[in-house]
């Protein structure tokens, strides 16, 4: 009697333990107790380009055979495919700067797209075109890249063509996070001019949204560490680690009471 009366009590607290409880999987919890909802959302400083980020850049006139000279493709367009951008891009090397046809190579480190453009501009009506050209430079990010590892359902590398993404936006485009995965220590490595900086976030916490790591930047890492369940193999729900304990229990008690009957 006291056997099985242990046995159970063992049951009972390994399996409170191990599951996994609703309070580990849900995001944005306590949201009503932040009462600014028009200040739930961290405002985010414009993004300051930096090495090995990748440009578009596409140049207009009212006479576009003016400025075609200018444009890495012959329509001045970088299409809108992975493949293109990578070929017709504008790609930041290692001392921050991009090479455009004609104009050479130009410094873009910490520059913002705005800032790229008002430059380009300049450059061109000094040195090449009047005010009568009418013309008309874009610049953006071809794409904002960043890579999600650990408990996702599709690890990887991934590219938005979005202007802001926010960390679960970039989690949903890679499959969410499993049940298994730790939404309360995400991992967020980013890429500053001085290197690289760990961020930690808890993604089941409401004032996430006022966290200046809300929105991902390029060339962001985003790791998915997996709960202490997963390694103990017990299951994810209470019948599962119920089920697999007791079973586990079972085979004890049995060999025991075998032993003492020899």
């Amino acid at each position: 009697m006291k056997l099985r009366f242990i046995s159970l009590l063992v049951i009972l607290l390994i399996t409170t333990q191990s599951c996994i409880s609703r309070k580990q999987t849900v995001y944005l919890q306590n949201a009503d107790e932040i009462t600014q909802t028009d200040q739930l959302i961290q405002r985010t400083p414009p993004y300051k380009v930096q090495i090995n980020d990748m440009l578009y850049i596409n140049i207009k006139a009212e006479n576009q055979q003016l400025v075609e000279m200018f444009n890495a493709s012959k329509d001045g367009s970088a299409g809108g495919s992975a493949t293109s951008l990578y070929f017709d891009g504008y790609s930041v090397d290692d001392h921050g700067n991009i090479r455009i046809p004609v104009l050479g190579e130009m410094n873009v480190l910490g520059y913002t797209t705005e800032e790229i453009r008002k430059l380009i501009e300049q450059r061109l009506l000094d040195d090449y075109l009047t005010a009568s050209t009418n013309l008309f430079v874009t610049v953006k990010l071809a794409g904002l890249t960043y890579t999600v590892i650990g408990e996702v359902g599709g690890p990887g590398t991934k590219t938005l063509y979005q202007e802001k993404v926010n960390i679960l936006e970039a989690l949903a485009n890679s499959g969410d996070i499993t049940i298994t995965g730790d939404r309360k220590d995400v991992v967020l490595i980013r890429q500053y001019p001085t290197g690289k900086g760990i961020h930690h976030l808890d993604l089941t916490d409401a004032s996430l949204m006022q966290s200046p790591y809300f929105y991902i930047l390029p060339n962001d890492m985003i790791y998915i560490k997996p709960l202490p369940q997963k390694s103990l193999g017990t299951g994810t729900t209470g019948l599962q680690t119920f089920t697999t304990i007791f079973s586990i229990v079972s085979v004890v008690t049995s060999t025991i009471l075998l032993i003492n009957n020899l």
